[in-house]
């Protein structure tokens, strides 16, 4: 695909696109139960639309979000909102390198991190996870095992497989 969008397209030539397929993979002001976010990479560009559409409605759903912290979207923004909204709470998984005192190895999202970072699956909590095909594929699973209802559980992914906007 690249190399036709670089190669073999030119000028003048028409080209159709379709935005996104949306399906169950959208917050939305009437639900009240806490909300599980999960982000890998570039995916949490469609959690913080639902992360702003919260408090562009003024609700008081909480929500918690599991992310990697080298991920450059959103740094200032997110760094803001969880010092002055108690009702979002970040949680950063290094996966590459961790700074000096952090208590937990450099790694992927295993059961430990989803057993001490998420909200407690008891809670009947919505789980939104979204990146690419393998990671969303892992977290799910990874959710699943630990107690989460397969039901509650949404998912976007990007990458060679995967439709998108698919339940888990």
């Amino acid at each position: 695909m690249r190399r036709a969008l670089t190669q073999v397209i030119g000028y003048g030539d028409h080209l159709e696109l379709r935005g996104p397929v949306v399906g169950g993979f959208v917050w939305r002001p009437e639900q009240t139960e806490p909300i599980q976010l999960i982000a890998g990479g570039s995916g949490i560009v469609p959690l913080m639309a639902m992360i702003r559409s919260r408090m562009a409605t003024g609700k008081e759903s909480q929500f918690r979000l599991l992310r990697e912290p080298e991920a450059v979207f959103y740094k200032k923004e997110l760094k803001a909102l969880a010092e002055n909204d108690p009702g979002v709470d970040i949680t950063y998984a290094y996966t590459r390198k961790v700074p000096m005192g952090w208590p937990r190895p450099a790694g992927r999202i295993d059961t430990m991190l989803i057993a001490t970072a998420t909200l407690p699956f008891g809670l009947a909590s919505t789980c939104y996870v979204c990146g690419p095909t393998s990671f969303v594929e892992n977290v799910t699973e990874l959710l699943t095992v630990s107690g989460y209802d397969r039901n509650r559980i949404r998912t976007e992914r990007f990458g060679a497989t995967g439709t998108g906007n698919e339940r888990a």
